[in-house]
């Protein structure tokens, strides 16, 4: 399978989008700004019913069959959106809480209560095993009045107990797509709600988190605009990408062809590509060089291994240690 977005019974890709499909072109793309009740529907992430139901083992041997219960596990179902049928997620322990999918959208409508924010994408992965929804806000970044990004909030969790319920707040860069995610010592860009909670009763807590998330954008523009006003020269950029991508000398050859041949993508996307025109040889255009590679370039087995990786996993560390590297 070419993604991971979850394909119905009838033939429908469980995804949403406002305006523009990410993903293959895949699901249901409107024309409109969706609220959350729409974005739940047109997604088919509503009516789930996700919950939990008592786990048994079933042993076969020349005995007969016998039955043994599992009284500190439980297994995670959920209401199959098209079939009506009910549906194996996963297995988890007694003090897990399920999540809904809606309780995901209306976290989001809960904590930004802007005018102009609207929900942008929703789809359900691995069999619905994972879902996320994501809301873009009204305002925008100008970094130096010449680098425009947009700034999103994305709401993620899984039904199968690999992965809390989780909000992340990411700029994108709009030239071309990349999905920005830097560290400070002092804010944070993410807040986590584990499924052992109760998730209304955080809402004033995440609110107070989401502040936190406000001064990371604030942080990251701060930064960003030193680095857009200082000079980069091509050897201090590659000197950046060696300690980014270390080759050591008894590398095997496909490696250090692997290697060059980042090398060369790299020198192309911050001395050629037409992404970098507005800010080339600053700092800002390393940095926008790198994250253009791991969003775009960097080998990935499907579409959505890329897109999950630009704001999570080592494409995302990647681009945050390299921002501390740049950074003046």
């Amino acid at each position: 399978m070419a993604h991971e977005l979850e394909t119905l019974a009838n033939g429908q890709t469980a995804f949403a989008s406002a305006r523009l499909s990410a993903w293959h072109q895949l699901g249901t793309v409107t024309d409109d700004c969706m609220t959350a009740e729409e974005i739940m529907s047109k997604a088919w992430l509503g009516g789930w019913e996700v919950r939990k139901i008592p786990l048994q083992g079933i042993e076969v041997n020349v005995k007969g069959v016998t039955k043994v219960d599992c009284p500190d596990k439980f297994m995670t179902v959920r209401t199959n959106p098209q079939t009506g049928e009910t549906e194996y997620l996963g297995v988890v322990g007694e003090d897990y809480a399920t999540v809904q999918n809606e309780q995901v959208a209306e976290m989001l409508n809960l904590l930004v209560d802007a005018s102009g924010a609207h929900f942008e994408t929703a789809g359900s992965m691995r069999k619905g095993k994972n879902v996320f929804v994501t809301m873009k806000l009204p305002d925008a970044m100008e970094i130096a009045g010449v680098d425009r990004m947009d700034l999103y909030l994305a709401g993620t969790t899984s039904h199968d107990g690999t992965a809390s319920l989780r909000v992340d707040a990411t700029p994108v860069r709009i030239v071309c797509a990349n999905t920005q995610r830097a560290a400070f010592a002092q804010s944070q860009g993410s807040y986590t709600f584990r499924h052992t909670s109760n998730i209304t009763s955080k809402i004033s807590e995440a609110r107070e988190a989401l502040g936190l998330m406000w001064k990371h954008f604030a942080a990251f523009e701060r930064e960003a605009e030193k680095m857009i006003n200082e000079a980069l020269t091509m050897g201090e950029f590659e000197k950046v990408c060696a300690e980014l991508w270390p080759v050591a000398d008894d590398a095997s050859d496909a490696t250090k062809n692997n290697a060059k041949q980042r090398t060369a993508t790299l020198r192309y996307l911050i001395r050629d590509a037409d992404t970098q025109k507005a800010i080339k040889g600053t700092r800002w255009a390393g940095y926008q060089a790198i994250t253009e590679y791991v969003d775009h370039f960097a080998k990935a087995s499907t579409a959505e291994v890329r897109a999950r990786r630009a704001v999570t996993g080592t494409g995302a560390d990647l681009k945050a240690a390299a921002f501390e590297l740049l950074a003046v």
